[in-house]
This record gives structure tokens, sequence and C-alpha cells, in this order.
């Protein structure tokens, strides 16, 4: 198996593709980076930013490049001597008319030969209902939009079709007989009973009313294809008839104004194997399931070993080839059968480096029998960030937040708050679906006989309102110890919390533990499984929707604590625990991925670093947001005795501009329009005054107003002139959080992962802000100078990079240094033992220090944290006068000649190492030493 020694991502898209990707390999490969780490790179919807709503996974994306572009790019990605990792997605795919497999359900129904691919309540295996598929993509109420005429029939070479703007859905064969039957008298008339055209057309009716309901799949197709074929021919050959299809066209689509015009339109969508709706009746009506609450990515039956063959295919044949050589699992937590899925990966993948995106809670553990190499690095994120946040200080910076917005705020609180509302706004129908499923198992039992939905309902909305992690992996093999703790501790607090629904809670807890009774038939069991199964499906959306999505935009205390896996209620890490989870990767996982950005994350890295500079100083802090909510005052709109942004948002806000504002005034006017729209995004992911279901427009300009107010040099000097000075302190400050926070990502146990641009100041908030274009030859060009001047006067070239840290070569240089011993001494890091250093002396809580240990080799990292109280603004932290009596104890045995990697020179010690000395020229330090 290739083990990374570092990955780089990549957000590949239509302006950034294969070629691209080719122009850059040889910059990455010389700044370190040992496998390239692709965004998913398969056929897309047109114009995808992401990647993420795939069409075909047998099929390369051609918005990216041809396919001897992709195989030019390996080429020069393996010449490099550089490894692969590829983003695959087995959850979803889009719901879209370019999605053919979809296209072909909606179609031919029942009969369609991939009616198993999706999640659709069609393939409930224990349910009998065959409604019509929901189609929720109209951006307004179905009766408005076809008497609109947004809603149009259309024919072309491969059909009728029902047009919604770029939505093209085809109609069933059946609907052909009521089209060609309309007005057929008048064709009649116009050509003859015994025009040779006239029979031919009542010869394909005669076929359409007469296809064998027997025949299906394959031979289904071609007879519906030699029909169209038929009626095209026709269509481009006799002018009656095509003056015929087109008037009928003209009439089935209605004249606006005129609502009975529309009935004919109307009658024949009501025909159709799908129901066209407004995008918001997806929250309460659901027969299909999503990705997260997104209603065009439609869940895919990865389950079913044919689909999971087919979707693999392509992912198969290029790790065959080598040009994968690792594959990172996109949504784990989505799929129902998640180790079983695992297993057939790595049975068909073979011995490829695997890892998963998975959201794993502070103290929670990765699976231990998935066969993989770890996650995608969210829980070293939040460990690593974490470390960085004065714990201490949280009693100060809790009444700073509640001073300031007027209340008290309980994180659990917020949580179950914002889950239940989740739950009734968004999720509403996906429960119903649940809750429908636990009816028809409890009727069967004396025990469940008086449970109403209703009250199902309510006790399933409970349980997974309490639920702690994302999801627990109950499978019909069994219920591993953890899992079972969890659901016990649930169902428990939701006792104590519902107790009119106690029966209800026993009984799900009872098919939670799979406590089958022996009088249980094999069907009556296997409903059981399924009911367990689908529940934690929805575990998770619900915990990634309502915390993720919406807690994180309304509890603000200290916003670098508000990311993805995060836990903002737990005010920082201690050194300790931070220790401890190093210790545990490295025994455990010691290849899974270690991030510090992702094209998810809620803000770039040093945002994050600058807003821990915050908990040091919370009553400056505290002084600072009051004066400039004061100043700002005049600037905030009123609506019925109610200010505009209220108290949370604006502190939101201060923070964001604290965090993000850039390091030069020629982004300024990019900057504050990038602010406006965040705030449009954060508001509405809050769902207090606005949300996307509801926008309240007035809200949104009131804030996006205050904004540009605020950020107008002409308007609010007096503010800009209080805010800058106080903003380039934490931005200093946070230059050094983020040189830490490199060396640590790079050192601990783990393969370091770098998001496309973090090689230098990474300032970008939520996406789509942070996959704006990356400026390589811009670093390409650094990286180049850095190259030649390390060769020559390294001590120089530092000293300069700390006078000239805002343009961020200085974290760019860190990086490849670091990169470049990583390369060097690859077992070290990927296989040495991690050693906790004790730290003594005066300043000893201002440091993190580690080591690395393999055989006669040891590394030590030492990154400092919590500067404010050490330095003066403008300083750096180098030297004996700043760290005095500080130092470390070095690990027994270890040799006494040391090298600093960072900066090239020696270093001598005795037992103990002073800090002083290690800091002496760069504010981090990477020492390995071989005793010979």
């Amino acid at each position: 198996m290739r083990i990374p020694t570092a990955t780089y991502r990549i957000q590949f898209t239509p302006q950034f593709g294969f070629e691209n990707a080719k122009a850059i390999a040889a910059y990455l490969a010389d700044l370190g980076i040992s496998d390239l780490y692709a965004s998913p790179i398969f056929k897309a919807r047109s114009g995808s930013t992401h990647g993420y709503d795939i069409v075909d996974a047998t099929q390369l994306n051609p918005e990216l490049g041809t396919n001897e572009s992709f195989d030019a790019l390996v080429d020069e990605v393996q010449s490099l001597g550089m490894g692969w990792l590829q983003d695959i997605v087995p959850n979803h795919m889009a719901y879209t008319s370019e999605n053919l497999y979809l296209m072909d359900i909606l179609e031919h129904g029942p009969d369609s030969s991939y009616t198993d691919y999706f999640d659709l309540s069609w393939n409930a295996p224990f349910g009998d209902r065959q409604e019509r598929i929901l189609a929720p993509l109209l951006g307004d109420f179905y009766g408005a939009s076809l008497e609109n005429g947004h809603i149009q029939l259309q024919y072309e070479e491969n059909g009728l079709t029902v047009n919604y703007y770029s939505l093209k859905l085809p109609l069933r064969l059946e609907s052909y007989t009521k089209f060609i039957t309309h007005n057929l008298g008048k064709l009649t008339r116009t050509l003859g009973r015994n025009h040779p055209d006239f029979i031919k057309l009542l010869g394909i009716l005669y076929i359409l009313k007469n296809v064998p309901s027997e025949v299906a799949g394959k031979q289904r197709q071609d007879q519906i294809a030699f029909i169209k074929g038929l009626v095209w021919e026709l269509y481009t050959t006799n002018d009656a008839i095509h003056e015929f299809i087109d008037e009928n066209i003209e009439t089935f689509n209605g004249e606006a104004g005129n609502s009975e015009s529309f009935n004919l339109l109307d009658e024949l969508l009501k025909d159709q194997f799908y129901r066209l709706a407004f995008w918001k009746v997806g929250a309460e009506e659901m027969n299909y399931r999503r990705f997260f609450t997104v209603n065009e990515l439609i869940s895919v039956k990865v389950e079913e070993l044919r689909v999971f063959n087919n979707t693999h295919s392509l992912i198969q044949k290029l790790v065959e080839e080598g040009k994968f050589t690792g594959l990172r699992i996109d949504h784990i937590d989505g799929l129902y059968n998640p180790i079983q899925y695992l297993e057939r990966l790595r049975e068909k993948m073979g011995d490829v480096y695997i890892t998963v995106e998975k959201i794993l809670e502070l103290t929670e553990d990765l699976p231990e029998d998935w066969g993989i190499e770890g996650t995608s690095g969210y829980d070293f994120l939040n460990y690593v960030n974490g470390v960085f946040c004065q714990t201490e200080n949280q009693s100060q910076l809790d009444k700073v937040y509640q001073n300031f917005i007027g209340s008290r705020v309980d994180y659990a609180s917020v949580v179950k708050d914002k889950k239940h509302l989740i739950l009734e706004k968004n999720l509403a129908g996906d429960i119903d679906n649940l809750a429908l499923l636990l009816k028809n198992i409890s009727s069967k039992y004396r025990y469940g006989n008086d449970f109403t939905l209703n009250g199902l309902k309510r006790a399933i909305a409970e349980v997974l309102t309490l639920f702690p992690i994302y999801r627990t992996y109950i499978t019909p093999d069994g219920i591993g110890d953890s899992d079972r703790a969890t659901i016990e501790k649930v169902i428990h607090q939701a006792k104590e919390q519902t107790p009119l629904l106690q029966h209800e809670l026993t009984f799900i807890e009872k098919l939670m533990l799979l406590e089958f009774d022996n009088s249980l038939t094999q069907t009556e069991r296997e409903q059981w499984i399924y009911f367990v199964l689908r529940m934690q499906q929805y575990s998770g959306p619900l915990m990634a929707k309502g915390v993720e999505d919406t807690t994180l935009y309304v509890y603000n205390r200290l916003l670098s604590l508000n990311e993805v896996g995060g836990n903002p209620g737990h005010f920082g890490i201690s050194v300790a625990d931070f220790h401890s989870f190093n210790k545990q990767h490295q025994a455990n996982w010691p290849h899974t991925m270690n991030t510090t950005a992702t094209h998810d994350t809620k803000r770039g890295e040093d945002v994050r670093a600058r807003l821990n500079v915050l908990s040091e100083i919370p009553d400056e802090w505290d002084q600072q947001v009051n004066t400039w909510s004061a100043i700002n005052r005049g600037h905030r709109s009123h609506r019925q005795g109610f200010a505009i942004p209220d108290r949370n948002d604006e502190y939101f806000l201060y923070q964001t501009l604290v965090g993000a504002f850039p390091f030069t005034e020629q982004e300024h006017t990019s900057f504050v329009e990038r602010v406006k729209d965040y705030i449009i995004k954060a508001i509405r992911e809050a769902k207090v005054h606005t949300a996307w279901l509801r926008p309240d427009s007035e809200y949104e300009e009131a804030c996006t107003s205050f904004i540009e107010k605020v950020l107008d040099p002409a308007i609010s000097g007096e503010f800009l002139e209080a805010f800058r000075p106080f903003q380039q302190r934490i931005a200093d400050y946070g230059i050094f959080n983020s040189l830490s926070q490199t060396l640590l990502k790079i050192s601990a146990p783990g393969v370091p992962d770098f998001y496309q641009g973090t090689e230098l100041w990474e300032l970008s908030l939520v996406d789509p802000d942070n996959r704006r274009p990356v400026d390589f030859e811009q670093r390409r060009n650094y990286l180049s100078t850095i190259r030649e001047q390390v060769k020559t006067d390294i001590l120089g070239l530092i000293q300069e990079l700390l006078n000239h840290k805002n343009d961020g070569r200085i974290k760019l240089f860190l990086t490849a240094q670091l990169l470049q011993a990583r390369t060097n001494y690859v077992s070290l890091f990927q296989d040495g033992d991690y050693l906790p250093l004790e730290l003594q002396g005066t300043y000893a809580n201002h440091i993190i220090a580690f080591a690395r240990r393999e055989g006669n080799q040891t590394a030590i990292a030492i990154a400092p944290r919590f500067l404010t109280s050490l330095i003066q603004p403008g300083d750096n932290p180098l030297g004996e006068p700043v760290w005095q009596d500080t130092h470390l104890q070095l690990p027994p045995g270890t040799h006494h000649t040391w090298k600093n990697v960072i900066t090239q020179e020696p270093l001598q010690s005795t037992e103990t190492l002073s800090i002083g000395s290690a800091l002496a020229h760069f504010p981090v330090a990477l020492l390995v030493s071989s005793a010979e």
C-alpha cells in the first residue's frame, strides 16, 4: 500500500481542469506534496463547481478535459513520483435531466431497468407505496408555475418531454396516445384516412395501446425507441403531421392568463410516474432519500451489489491501472450499511489507501473493524484548533458574549432546539416515513397495538434529537458495545424528557438493540433490522443540519470553535488531551489524514488562528466590541422597535471582520462584497430572522446595508479608526498561531493534508468563498525564490520573511521546510512513537512539544501559543529574552546534538533543552537527532 507523505486537495471545476492541474503538478512536488488529492472527477451536472452532483460515475467529467488530458495529467503526476488520492461519492447522484438512470425510471416507472438504483419508496421492502416519485424542483407552486407558462411540453427526436427551465423530464409511453389522439380529426381531414402516413400514425397508436405489460427492461426500451423513431420519421417527412404535432404542443402548453387552457397539460402531468412540485414540498413530503436536505441530490442504493459494481467500475479500473493510489469516501454515514460497503470496497480495490469522511465527536472512536486507514481529518482539525483556545478564560468569554447579546445561552439547549427545528421544517417528510414504517411493525404486536402514528413520530424525533454522535453502526449481525451504550443512554434521556412516551421509547429501544422476540418470523426480524438501519441513516443528516448548518450560526461565543465536527460548547482542548489524541492515532490510525482546511470548513484555517487570540484577551475584546457597536449604532435599521442586525448577528459579524479582514488594502472592495454574500448565507443558515425556506428580504437587505456602511471609510471613519489597530494586532498574533498549527499538522501522527492555496494565508469564509481561484503562479514564484535563498543565506531569508509576514511567504517557507523533513525522514514520521514532552519554567503553558522516535532517530516539535502575554504587537517570540527559563525535558537516551530542519542550524543540549535557544531565529522549531 502506498501511504502518502502529504496530500494536496485540488478542486476541479470547468475553469480548472486536468490541463490546469498538470501545469501545477511540478510545483506541488517541489513543495513536498506526495499525493494529489482530487475532488470528484466523474461526470457531473453541467457547470458543477464541486463535482458532488454526479450523473454518471462510469465516465470522467468531460467538462474537466478529455480522457487524453486526464491520462497526460496522470503521466505527469507519476513522472514526479506522486500518487493520486481520489474523492468518490457512493451515497448520491444529481436529480437532473442529465442523470440518464433516473430519467429512465421517470419514463418507464416500474418497468425501468434501473428501479433498484435509487433510494425510492418503491424500493422499500416492507411497504406498498407506489405513489408518484416526487420531483420537488420547481421554484414556485406547481399551479403558478403551470399557469405562468414555466412548465412546457416539448417535442424533439428523443420524444416528448416536460421542460421547466433547464430541467427536462421524459413522458411515459402511455402519454403519447393522449397527445397524438388530441384533435386527430383535423389531421384526418387534412391528410385523408387512406394517406399512407396517416395509416402509419394509426398503426403507431395501435402499437402504443397494445405494448404487452410483461415486456420490461431492455426489450421495452427497444420497443419504445422503435415507436419514437417512427413518430419522428413522420414528423420530419410529412409537413401536415409536423404542423399537427406543433399545434398540439402549442395547445397543451396553454395560454398565460387563461387558466382553463392548461387543463390538458395538467392532466398529462398527472399521468406521469413523477410529480412536479414546489421545492419546499420536499421538506414535508418526501418519497426518496436525499443527501441531507438537498432535493437535487438523490441517494443511491449502493447496498445493491449490481449498483455497487456499476458505480465503482471505472474507479476499480483506474485503481487496477495504478492511476488512483488512494480513495477518500464521501459521507460514509449516509450509507445503509457502511461496514458492508467498506468490505466490498476493500475486496474490489485491493490493498489501496482508503480514508472516509467521518465526523467524530470529541471522545468518539472510529470503528476499528472498518479495514481503512482513517478519516479525512476533521477530528484532528478540531483538536489542533482547540489547543490554541485559552480554556481558563471560558467564563469571561461567556460573560462578554451574553452581556453583548443580552441573554444567557446554553449550547446544549440550542442544539436540541435547532435539531427539533430541522425535524419540523426540513426533515418532516423523512420522519413521517420512519414513523409509518415503525407503525407497521408495532401494529403486529400486542404491546404496540395502541401506538399512534403521531406518538411514534414524536418518539423518533426525541431519540434522533438527543443523539450525541452522527450515527451508530448496527448491522444484521448485531450491535457493538459502544452503540449499545449510546442507545441506552439516549433512550434514558428521552424518557426523562418526554415521560408520556415511555412505551413508545421502550419499543424503539427494543428494536434498536435487536432484542428479538422468539415468536418473530424471519420476515418480521428482517423488518426490524430494516427499520434500525433506516433509522441510523437519519441521525447524521439531523446532526449536520441541526448543528453544523444551524447551531454554528446561532451560538457565537467564539467562532473559531464553530467548525465542522466541532463542539463549541467545549471551550478548547487541553495539551494533555491533545497528546492523548495523538497517541491514540499513532497506536490505531497512524496513516489517518490531518487537515486544517477543506472545501467544507466554515472558515479558513488562518481565520480560526486569528479568532483564537480573542480567547487570550477577553477583557480587551469586551471593551473593543462594545465600543464598535456604540459607534455603529446609527447604521442599524429598525423594524417594529427591533434593530437590524440583531445583537447576536452583529457579534457574529465583528468576529468575522476580525478573523477575515485582508492584509492588503487592494482587497478591500472585494472583501466587502464577500462579507455581504457571506452574511446572507450565515443568517439564512441560522434560521432566526430569515431562512432558505422563508427568506426575509427586508432583514437581509438591512444586514448588507449595515456591512456596506461600517466598511465604507467615507461613512465609518471613526469605526475603522477604532477597528483597524486592534484587528491588526490580532492578525499579528494569529500569524504565530498559524505557524504553530502548520508545524503540529505536519509533525503529528497522520498524513498532513493541504487544501488548495493554504500554503499562503487562508482567510476564506465558507463555500463558495473558499472555492475561489488560486493564484498558483504567485506561489510557484515565491517557492522558487525561497528555494534559491535557502541555499545561500537561510537566516537572512528568515529575517526577511519575518519582516514581511503579511505576504504569507513565511508560511510557505515553513511548509516547504517541514515537508522536506517528512520526505527525508519518512519512517520516523509515519511509524515513529509519539512522546509528549514535559515543559518547565515560566512559560511552560505557552509551549506544545512532543517527540517522534523510531530506532535511533528522534524529532522534536516545538510550537508556541498564547503569545499576547509574552510579546508586544509587532515583536517576534524569539530567543532567551522572551522565553527566559522555559525548557523541555528530553526523552531518556536522546542524543544531545540536534539539527533544526527549519533553520538548518545545529543545536546542542543536555538532558533539557532551552526553548529560547530552540526558537532563536524562527517562531517554531522541528529538531532532528540521530543517535550514533
